[in-house]
C-alpha cells in the first residue's frame, strides 16, 4: 500500500513537472471560406524584426526550408524575391498593401506570400540563460490581399524539469524549429 502511494505521488509530480515552463504556446486562425488548393507557389519576403539583431533573416530561411520540407507549397527563390522588392523600392520588413502584393505576385508567379514578424530574445532565470522567440506568420493571397491563415506563438528554451534534472536549456535553433513546425502544422 505504501509503495502504491509513493508511486502515485511520484507519477503526479512528474506529470506536474512535465507541464511546467518551456515548450511553446501557439494560436492560429484559418479563414473558413478560403481554399488553399489554388496555391502552389509562395514567396517569403524578409520578416519584420521586432527584437533587433539578425534573427529574422535566419528564421526566414528556416521558414522557406520547412515549407519545402513539409511539402506545403513550392517557394520562390529568395534572390528573385529580394530583387523584386529592391526594384519596387520596398524596404525589408515594410508592410505590403494589396496592390503591391498583387503586382509582386504576378511578377514572381506566386499565388500567396508568407509574411512574418519575429522577436528573438534571451532570458535568464538564476544562473541559466535560455532563448525565447515570439513569431507570427501570415499567409496572404497575392491576387486579393486576403489573409488566409495566421499563426502566432512563443517558444522557450526553459523547462523546469530540465533545470531540476540538471539538463542544459534548448539552443535557439531547436526552440525556433520547434515553434516554426508547430505554427506551420496549423496550415493543414
Amino acid at each position: 500500500m505504501y509503495n502504491k502511494i509513493i508511486g502515485i505521488t511520484l507519477s503526479g509530480m512528474l506529470l506536474l513537472l512535465s507541464g511546467c515552463g518551456g515548450g511553446s504556446v501557439t494560436k492560429s486562425f484559418m479563414r473558413k471560406d478560403a481554399s488553399l488548393a489554388h496555391i502552389q507557389t509562395i514567396a517569403v519576403p524578409p520578416f519584420e524584426n521586432l527584437g533587433g539583431g539578425t534573427g529574422a533573416e535566419r528564421i526566414r530561411e528556416f521558414t522557406m526550408t520547412q515549407v519545402l520540407a513539409t511539402g506545403l507549397f513550392d517557394v520562390a527563390d529568395k534572390g528573385r524575391v529580394d530583387s523584386a522588392l529592391r526594384d519596387e523600392v520596398i524596404e525589408p520588413g515594410t508592410p505590403l498593401d494589396p496592390t503591391t502584393l498583387k503586382r509582386l505576385g504576378q511578377r514572381l508567379g506566386v499565388q500567396a506570400f508568407i509574411l512574418g514578424s519575429v522577436e528573438l530574445t534571451s532570458e535568464s532565470r538564476g544562473s541559466a540563460v535560455f532563448p525565447e522567440i515570439t513569431m507570427t506568420l501570415r499567409l496572404i493571397d497575392s491576387e486579393t490581399g486576403t489573409l488566409l491563415w495566421q499563426a502566432s506563438g512563443r517558444g522557450s528554451g526553459y523547462s523546469l524539469a530540465d533545470r531540476l534534472f540538471g539538463m542544459a536549456p534548448k539552443d535557439p535553433f531547436r526552440v525556433t524549429m520547434g515553434l516554426l513546425n508547430k505554427l506551420l502544422a496549423t496550415i493543414r
